[in-house]
């Protein structure tokens, strides 16, 4: 009895991205069908267990134009859609989805972003990035400041808060309520 190896996929309106997760895979075969049948099989590990996912798509593909790549880790196969659409599932099956097959959200992208280019409808005004030191060097902050010079407020602000404590007359402390607080 074969296996099932983890599976994952990820789509655009172009094509899936299929991604079988089988390490050291031998006698990899696969099997496209425009219809949209797609069949893999491989042995793989010490003892050549048998591993086998046999899946029918949502909708048809165009097999001349897919590719596969297939590492010491992993085989994916780029699967170019016979229609330039998004699809709703990966699978012809409704409900519960098999196990194995999980989405791969490092290719995943939304259908409303997938025109769009990470960063490129990042808009932030007139603010000026040289300005904020943000080279990740040594911090020039105090460049202005002559040496010597104490750039610290806390003295000008103590003397400050007695002056408003000694024009102001002491106020009564209030006790806490006990009643519970109105919330609105």
């Amino acid at each position: 009895m074969s296996r099932h190896p983890a599976v994952k996929w990820a789509q655009r309106s172009d094509k899936l991205f299929i991604t079988v997760e089988l390490p050291d895979a031998k006698n990899v075969k696969l099997k496209l069908e425009p219809e949209g049948k797609f069949f893999f099989s491989a042995i793989a590990g010490a003892d050549n267990v048998p591993y086998e996912v046999d899946l029918d798509l949502f909708d048809k593909i165009n097999v001349d134009e897919s590719k596969t790549s297939t590492t010491s880790r992993s085989i994916v196969y780029l699967v170019k859609k016979a229609e330039d659409k998004w699809w709703s599932r990966l699978i012809k099956q409704e409900g519960v989805r098999p196990v194995f097959l999980k989405v791969d959200w490092d290719k995943w992208v939304d259908e409303d972003e997938e025109d769009t280019k990470p960063g490129t409808d990042m808009d932030f005004g007139d603010i000026d990035f040289s300005k904020l030191n943000m080279g990740g060097g040594p911090s020039d902050f105090d460049a202005d400041v002559p040496e010597g010079d104490d750039d610290s407020d806390t003295e000008e602000e103590e003397v400050k808060e007695e002056e408003d404590s000694a024009h102001n007359e002491p106020k009564a402390a209030v006790p806490p309520s006990t009643e519970p607080e109105a919330k609105a």
